[in-house]
This record gives structure tokens, C-alpha cells and sequence, in this order.
């Protein structure tokens, strides 16, 4: 297991070292400049159109339909989990509080690239049998003409989501309840198996239902807390930002190597959070039934933000607020430690139960992206209920596993599926910018509620499948 480890290791530090960082950047700077700041620009959009539906729906077909809110909350679930808690607490031991400073640049401009690749997922959906389908597997097939390209994709995401993360999730949850409870992880794997399967076999409705429920109040409950936490600390929260900006950029820090750590750890974590570029979101963002496709890729652009902005700051003023991080200490227990110093006891009980509620969304929604792209692959049924089975198999086995190899495996998946994402936005990103354009316009003209026909922009009238 050991040399298993060590091979994936080597395997990491050449993708984070000379690839991913690079063009993780690259393309979110190229798209944020293309579609002029869209993330900044158009974010009191954003939060109008999440306002406009806040649940499920039935079209005038007959069938339900998954409402934007819905998708939002599906992809949050995702996006919000261990990587809030535990990989902030990593990001920031490994590289240091400068570290924090770099999940925001790469929140800040990454948006953009979630924005392009959720819009995207829109315009090649197709129609499923319970919902639109949709994804990074689809338009590199539909736009750019290679299924090889999305087949392979799909393997991966299936893989990084479904057995990868999943087994970060799962282990993440059985640390924070034995550090909280003294409970043994067997027997937490085993509770967290059983009610994994008996969501995931009800499909994306039931995952919608409770993606909806969960994420809504475990990230409001968690921001309350952490605001809490930063005003009763307000005098320290200048020092702990100088201590955040100078590790960054600190002249001890570069002599040292500090700030290379920081920028990889920073976008490791970063990406591992809020997934922008990834091809992950775009998954469920294809789902929702909206009017034009502009108006989920700013619902996902949203996400993001809401992502590492809000709860991975929360997190790491939390930790940042009780001095140096205890280097005995790693992933979740360093938070708990930081908020049992902060509240008392209480600290540890609800870091476990807000992980359980994180992480466990996490894990239904990370299935769904390894459900959709199984459905791109194959339409055999028995396939699709062999990874059900395989996600729970995988969701016990990261409760015995180490935090280490756990987080080894989900790093190399991760930059792999990246890779293939980054490569499809990319040849595609000027569709993404004719669909901005459109909605603009009718926005100019007067038209508050912009809806997208396949007529309206001709070079895109043979891609649009389902407008």
C-alpha cells in the first residue's frame, strides 16, 4: 500500500507542479478577461435568478422537472462538503495561512470558467428519461465530434466522484464522529453505507428533494456559527488577514519555498472545493429547465463564490483565530480542535454533526455526476445499479482507509478529469460567449426574463439539441 502511495505522490507533483496550476489560471484569466469580469459584472443576476424558482416542477409535458435552485443546491452539495472543513484545515497546515489567499484568487477568477462550462452543459443537454442530461462527456462529444474524448471523461469522473471523493467524504465523517463521540469507524461506514444506497437508488428527484433540504440550512447553520466565532474575535480579524496576505507574499516565504507551497495548496484545495473548471457542476447544471442557457451557468457562477468565499473563509478564521495550527493535527480534527477552543466541547459535537450533514450531501450529489456520465457510456440498467453498489462499497471502504491515501488518490482523478475539462472549455468557450451575448441583448432591449431558441444564433442551431 505504501509503494501504491508513493507512486500516485510522484504522479501528483507532476500534474500540480507543471500542469494543472498553470493552466487552471491561464484559463480562468483568459475567460474572465473574454467575457469581461461576467462573474463580477452580472452577480446581482445571480441572485435574482436563483430567487425566481425554489423547487421542482411540472412542465407543460407532464413530467417534473428539476427546478435551477434545485441544480444549484444538487451542485453546492457537491461542492460544499470535506473540502470546506477538513481540506482548508490540509491547505493550511501544508501551505501555510498564505494558502487561503490563494483559494480566493483562484475562486475569484475560476468563477468565470464555471460559468463557460455550466452554460455549455446547457446548450448540449438532451432530453433523459427522468431529466435533461447533460455534461462535459456531451458537448466534447456533440461540439466537438469526439465521444473517445467523452467516454473517457466520463470513466474518470465516474471514478474521481463516485470512488475517489466519495472515500475523502466518508473518511472525513468517521474521523469527525471518533473525535467527537469515540465511535469506530466500522460501524460509522456501515450506518453511512445504508443510508447512501437508500438515496441514490431513488434517483436525481430524490437527490434534488434532499440536496434542497440539507444544503440550505447545514451552510446557513455553519456561516452563523463562523460569524459568531469572527465577532467575537473582530479585534484579531486585521491580524489574522495581515498573517494570511504576508505568508502569501512574504520575502521569508519565498526564500523558503513557503509561497509555492501556499499557491499549490491553495489551488489544490481550492479546485477540490469549489470545483471551478473541473467539469464536475456542469453535470447537474444541465438538468434544470430554464429559459436560456446563460441563466444556470450564472446560477453555477454563484456556487462557486458561495463556496470558498463564504463557508472555506468561515473555516479558515476559525482555525486562524486560535494561533498556530497544532501541526499534531490534520484535516477535520484541526477544526474541531480550533472550535473547541473557541466554544468549548460543544466545538467538537457540532463540527461532526455539521460534517455528517456536509459531507453525507457531498456524497449524493459527487454520485450523481458518476450516474449521469454511467448513462453517457451505456444505457444498460445493470450497469448503472453495479455503481450503485460499487459508490457504496467505496463510501465503507473510506471509513477504514487513511486520510492520506484518500486524499493521494482523489488528487490525481481530480487533475486527470480537470485536464480533459479544461481542454473541451477551451475549443468551445467562443458558444459560451455567442450565448452571453445573446442574453445581453435581450436584456438590453428590455426583456427581463431572456429566453434562448435554437434560431436565434445560427452557427449554434445544429449543437442545440433540446432548445
Amino acid at each position: 500500500m505504501e509503494t501504491i502511495r508513493l507512486w500516485i505522490d510522484a504522479l501528483n507533483d507532476v500534474m500540480w507542479s507543471y500542469l494543472l496550476v498553470g493552466l487552471l489560471l491561464g484559463c480562468a484569466v483568459w475567460f474572465t478577461v473574454r467575457t469581461r469580469g461576467v462573474q463580477f459584472r452580472m452577480l446581482g443576476e445571480m441572485v435574482r435568478l436563483l430567487g425566481e424558482s425554489a423547487g421542482g416542477h411540472t412542465g407543460a409535458d407532464g413530467h417534473r422537472h428539476v427546478s435551477s435552485f434545485q441544480a444549484f443546491a444538487v451542485s453546492l452539495a457537491s461542492r460544499v462538503g470535506t473540502g470546506n472543513l477538513a481540506g482548508v484545515a490540509t491547505a493550511i497546515v501544508v501551505g501555510g495561512p498564505g494558502a487561503v489567499f490563494w483559494m480566493w484568487v483562484i475562486a475569484l477568477v475560476g468563477a468565470a470558467s464555471a460559468f463557460v462550462e455550466s452554460t455549455l452543459a446547457q446548450l448540449y443537454k438532451r432530453r433523459g428519461r427522468d431529466s435533461f442530461v447533460g455534461g462535459p462527456a456531451y458537448y466534447m462529444e456533440r461540439g466537438l465530434g469526439r465521444r473517445w474524448m467523452g467516454v473517457v471523461f466520463a470513466v474518470l469522473i465516474s471514478v474521481t466522484f463516485g470512488f475517489a471523493f466519495n472515500s475523502v467524504q466518508s473518511n472525513t465523517i468517521c474521523a469527525a464522529w471518533e473525535g467527537a463521540f469515540g465511535l469506530d469507524h466500522a460501524w460509522v461506514g456501515v450506518g453511512l453505507t445504508v443510508l447512501t444506497l437508500g438515496v441514490i437508488f431513488g434517483g436525481i428527484h430524490r437527490i434534488a428533494r434532499v440536496s434542497g433540504v440539507v444544503v440550505p440550512v447545514m451552510a446557513l447553520g455553519y456561516i452563523a456559527l463562523a460569524l459568531g466565532v469572527v465577532l467575537f474575535n473582530l479585534g484579531r480579524l486585521p491580524e489574522v488577514l495581515e498573517l494570511i496576505l504576508a505568508d502569501a507574499f512574504g520575502w521569508k516565504q519565498a526564500l523558503g519555498g513557503g509561497v509555492g507551497a501556499a499557491l499549490m495548496q491553495g489551488i489544490k484545495r481550492g479546485l477540490f472545493s469549489n470545483e471551478a473548471g473541473m467539469g464536475s457542476a456542469p453535470n447537474v447544471a444541465a438538468t434544470a429547465r430554464v429559459s436560456h442557457p446563460v441563466k444556470q451557468g450564472l446560477i453555477q457562477t454563484l456556487g462557486v463564490f458561495t463556496d470558498t468565499l463564504v463557508i472555506c473563509s468561515c473555516t479558515a478564521f476559525i482555525i486562524l483565530f486560535g494561533g498556530a495550527p497544532d501541526p499534531s493535527l490534520n484535516g477535520i480534527q484541526l477544526t474541531q480542535a480550533a472550535l473547541v477552543s473557541e466554544i468549548g466541547p460543544a466545538g467538537g459535537v457540532f463540527v461532526a454533526v455539521a460534517i455528517f450533514l456536509f459531507a453525507f450531501s457531498s456524497i449524493i450529489g459527487n454520485y450523481y455526476y458518476g450516474e449521469a456520465n454511467i448513462r453517457f457510456i451505456t444505457s444498460r440498467r445493470g450497469v448503472l445499479t453495479g455503481y450503485r453498489v460499487l459508490v457504496g462499497g467505496m463510501v465503507l471502504f473510506g471509513a477504514l482507509t487513511t486520510l492520506e491515501m484518500a486524499w493521494s488518490l482523489a488528487d490525481v482523478t481530480m487533475a486527470l478529469m480537470t485536464l480533459f475539462n479544461l481542454t473541451a472549455i477551451l475549443l468551445l468557450g467562443r458558444q459560451a460567449l455567442l450565448l452571453l451575448g445573446d442574453y445581453m441583448a435581450q436584456k438590453r432591449s428590455g426583456i427581463k426574463n431572456p429566453v434562448f431558441t435554437k434560431d436565434r444564433i445560427p452557427e449554434l442551431e445544429d449543437k442545440a439539441e433540446s432548445w
